[in-house]
């Protein structure tokens, strides 16, 4: 029950922060922070797909409501839940995983960081290729993606550095 609560609570401080806060932040048009993908990459390890699948539509939907976004946030969001098991059995086996969710504990430092990069990288791949839908300014694009992303990584390794969790 702690759990249901404790993502319940991260899913509507997540929100909120990214929708008053992030959204406001626009530096030369390069830089846009997302950390509400923290929720996605911060469900447990043991969800069924299809949970974590819905979980990604509802977060990614509250986003586009918010930022009037038509379904963006959704797709990207859908497709990170999508690849996130493949993700971890790519870096972490099966026995290594000791606590139900990811975490730099459960993990390990190094394989959380692939973790994260991957899935981050993907995320702001799929929603900027989306929202650009032309491969056109490619030159525009990379540098777009590649610049949130960092951002967005940092910020994530920041918050779960600030915020260990017991598991």
């Amino acid at each position: 029950m702690q759990l249901v609560l404790e993502n319940i609570f991260r899913f509507i401080l997540l929100v909120l922060v990214q929708v008053f806060v992030l959204d406001n932040i626009q530096f030369l048009g390069y830089v846009s922070p997302m950390i509400y993908v923290l929720f996605l990459l911060s469900l447990p390890v043991c969800l069924p797909g299809w949970a974590q699948l819905l979980l990604a539509f509802g977060i990614g939907l509250t986003i586009d409501m918010f930022s009037n976004t038509m379904g963006m946030h959704a797709f990207a969001s859908v497709l990170t839940a999508f690849a996130r098991n493949p993700v971890i059995n790519l870096f972490v086996s099966s026995e290594e995983i000791s606590r139900p969710t990811p975490s730099f504990r459960s993990f390990g430092v190094s394989a959380y960081i692939k973790y994260i990069v991957v899935l981050v990288l993907l995320h702001h791949s799929a929603l900027f290729l989306i929202e650009s839908f032309s491969f056109i300014n490619i030159s525009l694009l990379i540098p777009k993606i590649l610049i949130s992303s960092l951002v967005t990584i940092l910020l994530i390794l920041g918050t779960k550095s600030l915020f260990k969790s017991r598991r």
